[in-house]
């Protein structure tokens, strides 16, 4: 029985479905948006799903294992305190986990050589928050869908 989402989420056998997941994920987290910037989200999307369409199911599966990572002590905490969905576990703690996730971009921005990107990156963090807050329902329904077929 998979216990840790290092289990779940990362066995070879699951990760090309983990991946197709989470990108249907992010492609209904996009649709969603709405407002001027949702209009600004959705065109940028579109054009870098045309410039290269694998680029998003590449980002996520070059970057899963350090979300992973990220998440793992949550979802240990969430495994510990035996109930509940893990949607309302990280409903409870929606901030905390958005940021321990965008960790990983973080971590990314900081390393880059171009001060260009960190700069890009620090105007678009807040707002990134805000999205991965609003996509965390939908992140607990993918993993709680894995878990169960790793059961």
């Amino acid at each position: 029985m998979a216990d840790t989402l290092r289990e779940i989420l990362l066995d070879p056998s699951r990760r090309p479905a983990v991946v197709k997941d989470l990108h249907q994920l992010v492609d209904a987290e996009v649709s969603d948006k709405s407002g001027v910037s949702g209009m600004a989200v959705k065109g940028g999307y579109a054009v870098l799903k045309k410039i290269n369409a694998g680029f998003v199911p590449e980002t996520i599966d070059n970057m899963l294992d350090s979300f992973v990572e990220r998440a793992e002590p949550f979802y240990a905490d969430f495994q510990a305190t035996g109930g509940g969905s893990l949607a309302d576990y990280f409903e409870g703690r929606r901030s905390e986990v958005a940021d321990a996730l965008l960790g990983v971009s973080d971590a990314r921005a900081a390393a880059s050589q171009r001060d260009s990107v960190k700069k890009v990156y620090s105007k678009l963090r807040p707002q990134a928050q805000k999205h991965v807050e609003e996509a965390l329902p939908r992140l607990a329904s993918v993993i709680e869908s894995h878990a169960r077929t790793a059961a």
